[in-house]
């Protein structure tokens, strides 16, 4: 039995170990969807930011108050040859420039037709002043007609209006994105944008790269930071589903066990209180078998001293048998109210008296018992009860001490209640075991000593003492001694 809750100990604790391993693995990979989600979002503002920023240079092309003059021509030839490969050649020419600088003008206005007209006379006559460009590129790996168009569009962009990289910074943050940007010269033409995703947990960062002007293979690559802490606030209604399933869960395993732990424990206890009173009860039996012996024996008859011991002897085994089950029966009461008193004044003094004459004393012990109860001191109680429980308290005092063991018994009384305390030097008992001394057959160290005992004393004199409606504690040290103080109402 011991070895298969050790073995259902061990495997829980393992199952709950694995559940937390995977409960760890699950949020670490939803942390990761969650993250790559963000990414995902990330790249799309960056692409939009992109495409505004197009926009806002268009626009800068078309500004009213400084006349821009551009022409632009854009050609496609593919040649083949004789093992059939194609190569595909676009050529961008664009040609600008500013008529206001042409004319000298300096203030930002609209031109009139005369002025525009006379700029244009001014380029023809003197080309040098055409701010010209003009590319070949080899286009053969474009994915689509369409991307080798928007290459030509995206070049005369970059020469009409070259991208700033401080406004687009800026239209990032805007969005609210934490990035750095840097324009990079790629080995050959990349024609769509990408999004290379983090690679670190705690600080994450992707990467995004777009080009810009194809053609002349310029990017822009904006590394985006964000913050884990954010990707968890996003999380928290799922971590806060996963935290308690798996406290609830591991509660769960933990009173499994614990429940299993207790049903053990308590099977061990029902096994030594069976083997306990199995052995307590043969000592008055063996008594009795031995005294009805004597009295078959009319020779021992006969003898009035040896017949006066054998009737004594027989008397005490009967008192010590109806005092166990009386002892039984009582503790089966399901509450301290079903016990049944019969409450008379008494003289505790007196009754302590009878408690000290009918201790056994072991022949290697001495034993020193002070009765200082005053001795006009009366109560009003169940005269055998308070009997049993004083009996109780001197027998362990007895029970659990060394060579030698002191005991006093003193009462103090109010307007209200009475308190009876009952001390001794003698072993002590252990801190670990004194929140459960009162429980029932819990014997505690007692129970690795040969000592007899079921472990039921100290619950009777709890639950008798509660059916008197009083209280019972005790104040104990290892290795110094025990007081036990009973407060019963007068």
């Amino acid at each position: 039995m011991e070895l298969r809750i050790k073995i259902l100990y061990i495997t829980t604790i393992i199952a709950i170990l694995a559940f937390l391993g995977m409960q760890v693995y699950w949020l670490h990979s939803r942390y990761e969807y969650s993250l790559q989600q963000y990414e995902d979002e990330v790249y799309r503002t960056v692409t939009q930011v992109m495409d505004e920023d197009r926009l806002i240079r268009l626009r800068l092309t078309q500004t009213p108050g400084l006349e821009l003059t551009h022409q632009s021509n854009y050609n496609i030839t593919t040649d083949e040859d004789s093992l059939h490969n194609v190569t595909r050649i676009a050529t961008l020419t664009s040609s600008k420039y500013y008529a206001h600088k042409i004319l000298g003008i300096t203030e930002q206005r609209p031109l009139s037709e005369e002025e525009k007209i006379k700029a244009a006379m001014i380029i023809h006559e003197n080309m040098a002043k055409l701010d010209t460009v003009k590319a070949s590129f080899d286009v053969t790996a474009a994915p689509t007609e369409a991307a080798i168009w928007i290459a030509f569009k995206n070049m005369e962009l970059e020469f009409l209006s070259p991208l700033n990289t401080c406004r687009f910074d800026s239209l990032l943050r805007i969005a609210g994105l934490n990035t750095r940007l840097s324009l990079i010269t790629t080995d050959s033409i990349v024609w769509k944008s990408s999004l290379k995703r983090h690679t670190g947990t705690f600080n994450p960062t992707a990467v995004v790269t777009i080009p810009y002007s194809e053609m002349e293979r310029k990017s822009i690559s904006v590394e985006c930071y964000f913050s884990p802490t954010e990707i968890i606030g996003n999380m928290f209604s799922t971590l806060l589903i996963v935290v308690f399933l798996s406290l609830f869960l591991i509660i769960c395993l933990i009173l499994q066990i614990s429940t299993v732990l207790k049903l053990s424990r308590l099977d061990k206890m029902r096994n030594s209180f069976i083997t306990t009173m199995i052995h307590e009860l043969k000592r008055p039996i063996s008594t009795l078998k031995m005294c009805v012996s004597g009295i078959e024996n009319e020779q021992l008859m006969s003898e009035p001293d040896v017949k006066k011991e054998l009737v004594t002897e027989t008397r005490t085994a009967l008192d010590n048998l109806s005092a166990y089950f009386s002892k039984l029966r009582d503790i089966t009461f399901n509450n301290v109210e079903q016990i049944p008193l019969n409450i008379t004044s008494l003289n505790l003094h007196r009754l302590f008296d009878a408690v000290c004459r009918v201790i056994i004393i072991p022949a290697n012990k001495q034993v020193s018992i002070i009765n200082g109860i005053d001795p006009s001191l009366e109560i009003a109680a169940d005269a055998s009860h308070l009997f049993n429980i004083l009996n109780n308290l001197v027998e362990n005092a007895v029970k659990y001490s060394g060579n030698s063991v002191k005991i006093s018994a003193y009462a103090t009384l109010t307007d209200t209640e009475v308190t009876i305390a009952v001390s001794d030097n003698g072993n002590g008992i252990a801190a670990s075991d004194l929140r459960h001394i009162f429980q029932r057959f819990y014997r505690g160290k007692a129970s690795a000593t040969d000592l007899p005992g079921m472990g039921l004393g100290l619950t009777y004199v709890r639950l008798l003492v509660g059916a008197h409606g009083g209280s019972v504690s005790v104040d104990s040290t290892e290795g110094v001694g025990t007081c036990f103080t009973i407060k019963l109402p007068r």
